[in-house]
């Protein structure tokens, strides 16, 4: 089939690729000119014949909000986007209806694979009409990984990227109990390989996965990670989790707790901790450390 895919980055340039790799055409734009295979969302559209396919990969929030509304005035009837950033759900349900009101179907897609999807393939999550989705289908085909999974169509319009949000946060978690686990190691005397210790987890133990095997890559290339420092950003999807989970009232203390981590991570002095070590210096006499 033919797609239409904009957004040529990290993860939009490999797509291009795998999808062309399995016999489809792909025309490609991007803002880098060095990139894209055109120069406008006008010229791709114009080069698909319809029912035509466009597959967004561009940041969520406003980027994708202005590239639906331009796709939204070069589509016809009967034609499909498909938005395969890390939009918040929500925006999903109003891209639907906006687009719905022209006739043209709408698709929202997690996708989870990062700079190793090319080769291994992408996890596919996806929410909408199965007409719609049927229209796209051969390119999830294309993307996800060999075998019978990695790819699910997971409900009505948000629900794809309301599945990926909660793998992300779920990630989050993971990441952080990996994390805090290997602080302690490296803080006791007795244990005096940390690295071999992450590496033995490989095989034959219940934590063993995909996360802890790139740990012991980063070890391997950087034994105590003294290269790097202690800073964490968020793409935003943890937050959104734990709002969705405030919405439910559905307890989520893992994730929670490893988002604030991060929060905590971007300050070079805790205000919380001064007031924690002034109260213990009030109430016990405790020692305080002056600047």
């Amino acid at each position: 089939m033919e797609l239409g895919l904009v957004g040529l980055g990290k993860m939009g340039g490999n797509m291009r690729e795998r999808i062309r790799r399995a016999g489809h055409t792909v025309v490609g734009y991007d803002r880098n000119p060095d990139l894209a295979d055109v120069h406008s969302l006008e010229e791709l559209v114009g080069k698909l014949e319809g029912p035509r396919v466009v597959w967004v990969m561009v940041p969520a929030g406003r980027a994708t909000q202005s590239t639906v509304d331009e796709l939204a005035e070069l589509l016809q009837p009967g034609d499909v986007v498909v938005d395969g950033g890390n939009s918040r759900w929500t925006d999903d349900e109003k891209h639907a209806e906006e687009l719905a009101a022209r006739g043209i179907g709408f698709v929202d897609c997690g996708v989870s694979g990062g700079v190793w999807g090319l080769e291994n393939g992408y996890a596919l999550m996806y929410g909408g009409d199965k007409e719609n989705v049927a229209k796209v289908q051969p390119v999830f085909d294309a993307l996800k990984p060999e075998g019978d999974f990695g790819s699910v169509h997971a409900g009505k319009v948000g629900a794809g990227h309301f599945a990926k949000m909660v793998h992300n946060g779920i990630e989050y978690a993971m990441m952080q109990a990996y994390a805090e686990g290997w602080e302690l190691l490296e803080k006791v005397d007795s244990v005096t390989d940390v690295r071999e210790v992450f590496r033995s987890w490989q095989e034959g133990t219940v934590i063993r996965s995909w996360l802890l095997d790139l740990a012991v890559n980063a070890l391997h290339e950087d034994e105590h990670l003294d290269n790097l420092r202690g800073y964490a950003q968020d793409s935003g999807e943890g937050r959104w989790t734990v709002e969705a989970a405030i919405d439910h009232a559905v307890p989520l203390p893992a994730i929670t707790a490893s988002l604030f981590a991060r929060f905590a991570s971007r300050q070079e002095d805790s205000p919380q901790m001064k007031m924690i070590a002034a109260l213990r210096n009030q109430f016990g006499g405790h020692a305080v450390e002056k600047k």
